[in-house]
């Protein structure tokens, strides 16, 4: 069965950075089928109307979609795209960011026609159904992580940690809790942060940093880069998030750090919060705020060898990229 990937993100600025488009890959490489890209957009540094996504390519995608048995889509939450209306083939829809049961998406009839609509986890699936979507199937996610080498670090006078999902418009410094990270730099005088980017915004990012003077405890990497070799000078990974809309429910950032035997640092918006504090392997930030934050880290810190033993027995198998393909086979036989 071929299937047309419609991707609705501006390609990254480093190929082979960004996670959903990671996905689409691997299930490319499984299953063949044909890739469009419905964003009108060349960058992600600017937003545009999503309910005109893909009316530029109609022709195209109508050519594509000839050549296809079933369509399968990708975006942070569920939205009823008028360009969706005029495919003939069945339609998946993978949801790639966590959703907030307080923001109920209009065009639910239209969604409801959707085949399927794919999210990682039960939190997702729970509010899909509590809006009366019960056409979900919960795919857990997978990466390859045959690169991830496992080692630890012990914690002495210095922590330092990992950052490895950027923001894409300036507003996400904000969002993404870039600021955040940064104001606990310079209020935690042994707190080191290794913060890689993806081409957007870099100078930015400098800007803020000199202007809290903590240039030499703040390393920026602005290139594609091997996570494992970072992950190796890292006690643990974040990713804090005010929306768990604008990041995935399971970012791989997160995923690679655990898989590392890393312990992680999230926000509790983000749906793979709850996998953490079930199994222990990292700590889950209730508020968006400082003094929450700074909490977190010293959580982290007291509990650092706990939390890296949970971490370290979690193993590449708890997210299997195999598992994963062979999960969307028997989804697209649905």
């Amino acid at each position: 069965m071929s299937t047309l990937y419609l991707l609705t993100a501006p390609p990254p600025a480093f190929e082979g950075t960004d996670a959903v488009q990671q996905d689409v890959v691997a299930l490319r490489q499984a299953f063949g089928g044909k890739t469009l890209n419905l964003s009108p957009l060349k960058t992600s540094t600017r937003r545009f109307p999503k309910q005109l996504f893909g009316l530029h390519k109609i022709k195209e995608l109508r050519a594509l979609e000839s050549q296809c048995d079933i369509n399968h889509i990708f975006f942070p939450t569920p939205y009823p795209f008028p360009i969706l209306r005029l495919l003939h083939n069945p339609v998946f829809y993978t949801v790639t960011g966590s959703l907030d049961a307080r923001k109920k998406p209009g065009g639910r009839s239209q969604l409801k026609k959707l085949r399927r609509i794919v999210v990682s986890n039960d939190r997702d699936a729970g509010i899909l159904e509590s809006w009366g979507l019960t056409n979900y199937a919960i795919i857990p996610p997978g990466i390859d992580a045959s690169a991830l080498i496992p080692n630890k670090l012990s914690l002495d006078r210095e922590l330092v940690l990992l950052v490895a999902s950027a923001p894409w418009i300036a507003h996400q410094f904000d969002q993404k809790g870039i600021d955040l990270l940064l104001a606990a730099a310079a209020k935690l005088p042994f707190l080191r942060l290794i913060l890689l980017w993806r081409g957007v915004l870099a100078e930015e990012l400098a800007i803020r940093v000199q202007r809290l003077g903590i240039e030499k405890r703040v390393e920026i990497v602005n290139r594609k880069v091997n996570i494992s070799d970072y992950l190796a000078k890292a006690h643990a990974t974040v990713l804090l998030a005010k929306n768990g809309g604008i990041v995935k429910s399971f970012p791989h950032s997160l995923i690679e750090s655990l898989v590392s035997g890393k312990p992680v640092i999230l926000s509790n918006t983000i749906a793979m919060a709850d996998y953490v504090s079930s199994y222990g392997c990292g700590v889950v930030i209730p508020d968006f705020n400082l003094d929450a934050f700074v909490s977190g880290i010293e959580r982290l810190m007291t509990s650092y060898q706990g939390l890296s033993d949970s971490a370290a027995r979690i193993g590449p198998t708890a997210f299997s990229l195999t598992t994963m393909i062979e999960n969307h086979r028997r989804l697209y036989e649905m």
